[in-house]
């Protein structure tokens, strides 16, 4: 496959212009084209008796919590380090990052999660894996859909070298848009590029770690301006 230049972004916002800034720095030509955006499912305040600590999957499950919420005395864990650096700028005092997958979380959270209560885990409507699940006989933990992903519509870019990929959902959204002929898809796990197999003309790759920095090293050296 060619160089990459352009390199589509279809996260939802904020997340992607965050992505775009990251890709200018390092050299790409963003083409912001979200296919899904981030709405809040109405709903009141959590009751948080007998909770004894959140855990929080991504950026959009801090935020979406943090509006729901005045609470920031419980202790926080969290998949990766964005997202502990989000819930720190929502006023969380006590964040511990798993600086990694799922896996890692549920990892994190059976060796060190407070006993005699339960864990939260305030998040999609659709989550990408099951925290609690993970958790079963280890930790009590409750999901709690705060917010959904929902697809936007939009269409593929007229022009571009590779796409982005941060969810299983924004993968079955480029999956409905092909087939596509000679660019890249570069996903941020195994889970994530799964509905982009049988894309006729997209080369997959996958991150070396579930974390965006990894995708835009996946990417290789930006190709030259012409």
């Amino acid at each position: 496959m060619s160089p990459i230049r352009r390199v589509w972004i279809t996260r939802a916002e904020p997340g992607a212009t965050r992505t775009a800034a990251r890709l200018a720095a390092a050299g790409f030509e963003p083409v912001a084209a979200p296919l899904l955006a981030i709405r809040p499912i109405p709903q009141p305040e959590p009751d948080l008796d007998g909770i004894a600590a959140l855990a929080f999957t991504s950026r959009n499950g801090v935020d979406a919590f943090a509006a729901l919420s005045g609470d920031r005395a419980l202790p926080v864990f969290t998949v990766g380090d964005a997202t502990a650096d989000a819930a720190r700028a929502a006023g969380f005092a006590s964040v511990r990052s798993a600086a990694g997958a799922l896996d890692d979380l549920a990892r994190l959270l059976s060796g060190a999660a407070p006993r005699g209560g339960v864990v939260l885990v305030p998040g999609a409507l659709e989550p990408s894996g099951d925290l609690p699940a993970l958790l079963s006989g280890h930790v009590e933990a409750r999901a709690l859909p705060i917010y959904e992903a929902v697809e936007t519509g939009a269409a593929a870019p007229a022009a571009f070298d590779a796409v982005l990929i941060h969810s299983v959902r924004a993968a079955r959204a480029v999956a409905a848009l092909g087939p596509f002929a000679g660019q890249a898809a570069v996903a941020i796990s195994d889970a994530a590029a799964a509905p982009l197999r049988q894309t006729a003309g997209l080369e997959i790759r996958v991150g070396a770690r579930p974390v965006e920095a990894a995708l835009v090293e996946a990417l290789g050296k930006p190709a030259p301006r012409v």
